[in-house]
């Protein structure tokens, strides 16, 4: 396994201690349908991860919930021991039932479990970083998140966490955790389509907070724009190709982990996120989801 980093679309940004590359990955789409139970391909899934770390990548983006357990333990076989330059970021603040819901799961108790099952199924002592997962499967949900929070600054201090974050937050939420430890990273659904955190984008950039967003193709209803499908026959290359291009040329503090589960795919993924954009493609492509 290669610990060389090519330069890869974006180059890198400063993420708490570390230093990691703008273009990640996101594992979430290596287990079972409905991100429930395993992936058909195991060694598939297990080939996509020793991927990424050869082309470079140093962010790789999971949750225990996924599976669950599954891609931390897919994570772990593939690439433990790790890389001193590989930062993993998981989540929590949801767990999965038996129909493959998300219920919510932030009590004190809940977050101090869901931990401790990362820090066992990632096979480490600390976790790079811990986003605490708010709302539900629906969106944002405007509550108050102190408890959750506090509980999670106490597991950093304890050495269980190194950095901290937010995912699927509201902005008065953002600030709430704020005020309580530092942060980060924001985690949303943010793409071409959908522009509701455009000024938290730059907000966040200005405090050195990095912005990752999630769904960053769509999620599971693939991005459809006329005018995106027309920028990118015009510059011979695929709609996803432009809009992973135009996230990383939005801002400097976002990061992208799309996730996939075919080597093949993550390549055309890199090689995608490299497309030159123009200021006048820009423009044309910043008038979709205005």
């Amino acid at each position: 396994m290669s610990t060389n980093t090519p330069r890869l679309p974006g180059g890198t940004w400063t993420l708490g201690d570390a230093t990691v590359t703008r273009f990640g990955y996101g594992a979430m789409q290596l287990t079972g349908p409905g991100v429930m139970g395993p992936p058909a391909d195991r060694e598939g899934a297990l080939a996509v991860l020793r991927e990424a770390v050869d082309l470079g990548i140093t962010h790789i983006d999971t949750s225990d919930a996924y599976g669950p357990r599954i891609t931390n333990e897919l994570i772990r076989e593939a690439l433990h021991p790790y890389p001193e330059s590989l930062f993993i970021a998981t989540k929590v603040g949801a767990v999965r039932d038996e129909n493959g819901g998300w219920p919510p799961a932030r009590r004190p108790e809940d977050l101090r479990e869901q931990v401790r099952q990362n820090l066992g199924s990632l096979g480490v002592d600390t976790l790079d970083l811990v986003n605490l997962r708010l709302g539900d499967a629906r969106g944002r949900i405007p509550e108050p998140i102190g408890e959750a929070f506090r509980t999670l600054a106490e597991l950093q201090k304890e050495g269980l966490i190194r950095h901290l974050g937010v995912s699927n937050a509201t902005a008065e939420q953002i600030a709430e955790a704020r005020s309580i430890a530092p942060i980060v990273c924001v985690q949303n659904m943010y793409n071409l389509a959908h522009r509701e955190d455009d000024a938290l984008v730059d907000e966040l950039a200005a405090d050195g907070i990095a912005y990752v967003p999630f769904f960053p193709l769509g999620g599971f209803s693939p991005l459809q724009s006329e005018t995106l499908s027309k920028v990118a026959h015009r510059l011979g290359a695929s709609p996803l190709s432009v809009a992973l291009a135009w996230l990383l040329r939005r801002s400097p503090n976002i990061l992208l982990i799309p996730g996939t589960s075919s080597v093949a795919h993550l390549r055309e993924n890199v090689a995608g996120a490299g497309l030159a954009l123009s200021d006048e493609d820009m423009a044309e492509l910043d008038t979709i989801g205005r």
